[in-house]
């Protein structure tokens, strides 16, 4: 039997009459909240889990806080893992309001990115300005109070505190997107605004080890030998040669590759010996000699000037990789050869050393030749890098999202994007290139730790762990 037609439950009238009255209750005793829906960015995987979002889009609108007494939830717990804050809040909106300012523009978005634009959604965000946080929804409840003459008027939102992850929060508003500039792993870099090219001095001796033969480059060499060469006749000026042995390793072969002078020195008139100390660990019967067979030999020049050392005036600024050493060749004659050198630089990109693969012959100690070392790869920094834009950096290859950056003092706050593990930090030295910005500077230094967070300790701990227990050891409880 159908329903008495002449009592109503509910005419389109009474049901406008009461979403006005509710539109007005709310915009009289509620709060303006910030609702800002997700967008999904990748989830390109087998069971379309959702890899990574962003949130850009802001939409002012009224809310009631059904929970007026204070956060809901767990509130603040310590657990093995740290301080864990567990704020809830429960929010009252209008469903017509909703649908008619937010809806009808998500709507409009891309399908891809906006699955569901009818509703508030599990998963948006809601910036509650009283508390000045960022509250996640969990659950959305449409249907309550129940069908009121017919028609449901209210969405209630149960929200709890947003845990981030690696979302994307640009909506543009300042005081929104500066609540996650320091949530997260973050690693503080110094940049360099200025790089500065390195600048040495060759000097030219006589009496000097001339050229090193490798004749045999040896086995085992998992660590560089020692290059113990004979002392020069005992005289006023007269030095000894120093060298350093370079190893390479070649199908599973670990081999000395090369051997470069740090001083050629002066005043041999006789060719000396030349010994491959290598590296003993432990004693008695369970020593182990590292490195074996090796063998050299050399010539000396008794005549003639070559390049014996070079001594570095200027070691530079925001080198990533050694820079290319270059000497001017002597003056034109018989015999003459130019001399070559290789640069080292430290985790600062400084150069720190210039090490001579072959002294050269026939320069004028009196007109010692020009050494040019090339320019680091950044010479003058340009650009502002933009927050949330993703930077890239030119040698490790490392991909990072930018937090904040002040050109006054050359800070780079970023949280890893594209981190591994064989290569978790920027190398010192390198370029860093902002993607949307075109900003370009160089790495001075970095924090690898995370100083923002104070609850993020875990390498702190980790090392001071090992110093009771190692369990990369073998036998972490022994010395067997």
């Amino acid at each position: 039997m159908a329903l008495n037609p002449f009592f109503l439950q509910g005419s389109s009238g009474e049901q406008r009459l009461v979403q006005s009255l509710i539109n007005e209750q709310l915009r009289m005793y509620g709060v303006e909240v910030i609702y800002i829906p997700r967008k999904f960015v990748n989830k390109k995987t087998i069971i379309q889990e959702i890899q990574s979002s962003r949130f850009d889009d802001n939409f002012a609108i009224e809310a009631y806080l059904n929970t007026y007494d204070g956060y809901g939830g767990s509130g603040d717990i310590l657990t093995k893992f740290g301080v864990s804050i567990r704020d809830e809040v429960t929010l009252t909106i209008s469903k017509e309001r909703f649908e008619d300012f937010i809806g009808i523009f998500l709507n409009g978005m891309d399908s891809s990115e906006i699955e569901l634009s009818t509703r508030p959604r599990e998963g948006d965000l809601i910036y509650f300005p009283l508390g000045q946080r960022l509250f996640e929804v969990k659950f959305v409840e449409h249907e309550q109070p129940f069908y009121q003459l017919g028609k449901l008027y209210v969405y209630e939102l149960k929200c709890e505190l947003f845990e981030y992850e690696d979302e994307v929060l640009d909506t543009n508003i300042d005081e929104v997107d500066r609540e996650l500039e320091d949530i997260g792993f973050i690693t503080t870099l110094s940049m360099i605004g200025a790089g500065r090219t390195a600048s040495a001095a060759a000097i030219v001796r006589t009496g000097y080890v001339r050229q090193l033969f490798l004749n045999n480059d040896g086995y085992e060499y998992v660590r560089a030998p020692q290059v113990a060469i004979g002392t020069a006749p005992t005289g006023i000026g007269n030095t000894d040669a120093r060298a350093i042995a370079i190893t390479t390793s070649k199908g599973g072969v670990s081999s000395v590759q090369k051997i470069l002078f740090s001083n050629a020195g002066i005043g041999y008139s006789t060719i000396p010996s030349i010994n491959f100390v290598s590296q003993v660990i432990g004693s008695g019967s369970t020593a182990i000699t590292i490195g074996t067979g090796a063998a050299a030999t050399c010539s000396i020049e008794t005549q003639g000037y070559g390049v014996i050392s070079i001594s570095i005036n200027d070691g530079g600024v925001g080198y990533s990789t050694n820079p290319i050493v270059t000497i001017s060749g002597p003056s034109v004659g018989i015999g003459t050869s130019t001399a070559r050198a290789e640069s080292r630089i430290n985790s600062s990109g400084i150069v720190t050393s210039i090490l001579i693969s072959d002294p050269g012959f026939g320069y004028d100690i009196n007109n010692p030749p020009v050494i040019t070392i090339s320019n680091p790869e950044t010479i003058t920094g340009v650009g502002t890098y933009r927050f949330n834009e993703i930077v890239i950096g030119q040698r490790s290859g490392l991909r990072a999202r930018v937090k904040s950056w002040d050109s006054d003092d050359g800070t780079l706050k970023v949280s890893f994007v594209g981190a591994s593990s064989t290569q978790p930090y920027f190398y010192p030295g390198e370029t860093i290139t902002g993607q949307e910005s075109g900003a370009i500077f160089s790495v001075k230094s970095y924090n690898q730790n995370d100083i923002y967070d104070k609850y993020s300790q875990n390498d702190e701990i980790e090392e001071e762990a090992d110093l009771i227990l190692d369990f990369s050891e073998s036998n972490p409880f022994g010395t067997y």
